[in-house]
């Protein structure tokens, strides 16, 4: 293996590992209401930090200006401000260096040929972290208007390109490893177990996207017992709302609610998939590929049930964020496994 081939692969894989440690600074940042601490967006200039005494303060009199400080932070000092801007600071650093992280497979791409094959994802990534690093901006702007809260509908779109994101750094990682994963020609039919991962995958995603609806409206602080809501499985505020739509989305209850409706049923369906592929005794790799998801998905439904009983400690809440993205990942790697089985099956057909 060359330098430059051993470069590319690293660097996959360091920009795996960043856009996990971006996930859990993000969360931090949410959990900590520092994401509304610096109300400008300077994507070019904004790496460099303030430096004198007299540039905190002009940092500091801008968040005087916004709806958070004159509303909740009045009595905020400089030293307060201080550390909330430098976490919102890091997290918007760590941005930058996964996109410097990024240059590398592209300059080795473009001027050294190195695994051109992977070109379409490499600027499918680019295009993603542009639009990222977008939806940052306009979720924090929103809640420097009249609200100083950022809007749920942004904070999951914004998590959900997050997914996305890690998805295709994760399957460009997956790709260029390929030739030493242990995949062999399947004599069962694997189609049905594709499918059924595919839906897998859409029901984590679904999840996810309820969760951060419920993190947006802070729903998670309403009914802290499980299974039961109130003296009810069902919230009486479900659907009290109107329209019905508006209420599934809006009203912190039903939010709740639903939330625990998909991380059930996702639950369930992978726990019958995780069955279902063991009848079919599939080659070892996807074998533990399944176990790895299993694993991950039973360590997400106790964490989710911990930070609902201990209203939502930080910690509890920011592990629970970063292990969606490990299950989110298992099913990824189930699925790239699936295809590399499809393309021999198809090679030696």
């Amino acid at each position: 293996m060359s330098f430059r081939d051993k470069l590319f692969k690293v660097s996959l894989i360091a920009l795996c590992f960043m856009i996990l440690g971006m996930v859990l600074i993000g969360g931090l940042t949410r959990i900590t209401g520092s994401g509304l601490s610096i109300v400008e967006w300077k994507p070019i200039t904004g790496f460099i930090p303030p430096l004198t005494h007299a540039e905190w303060v002009l940092e500091f009199s801008k968040y005087q200006s916004s709806p958070e400080f004159q509303k909740i932070n009045f009595g905020m000092t400089l030293a307060d401000f201080q550390s909330i801007y430098f976490l919102e600071y890091i997290h918007r650093l760590w941005g930058r260096l996964i996109g410097f992280v990024l240059l590398v497979p592209t300059f080795l791409m473009v001027f050294n040929s190195q695994h051109r094959a992977l070109a379409p994802l490499l600027i499918l990534l680019w295009i993603l972290g542009f639009a990222q690093g977008l939806m940052g901006w306009i979720m924090v702007k929103s809640g420097l208007t009249h609200d100083p809260h950022v809007s749920p509908y942004r904070l999951s779109a914004h998590l959900f390109l997050g997914f996305m994101i890690f998805g295709v750094a994760l399957w460009m990682t997956l790709r260029i490893y390929q030739d030493r994963l242990t995949v062999k020609y399947a004599q069962i039919p694997l189609n049905p177990l594709k499918t059924a991962s595919f839906i897998a995958l859409f029901l984590v995603l679904l999840t996810a996207q309820c969760g951060a609806l419920v993190a947006g409206l802070k729903a998670g602080l309403l009914y802290n017992t499980f299974p039961m809501m109130g003296e009810s499985l069902v919230p009486r505020e479900f659907l009290t709302q109107t329209p019905w739509w508006r209420d599934l989305f809006e009203n912190p209850v039903s939010v709740q609610f639903l939330h625990r409706l998909c991380a059930m049923a996702t639950a369930l369906f992978c726990g019958g998939l995780w069955m279902y592929q063991r009848k079919l005794n599939p080659f070892p790799a996807l074998t533990n590929a399944f176990n790895a998801m299993m694993i991950m998905v039973v360590v997400q439904v106790s964490l989710g049930i911990l930070t609902l009983l201990f209203v939502v400690p930080p910690s509890l809440a920011l592990l629970h964020q970063g292990v969606a993205f490990l299950v989110f990942g298992s099913l990824v790697y189930v699925m790239f496994l699936l295809e590399c089985v499809n393309i021999i099956n198809d090679s030696g057909s």
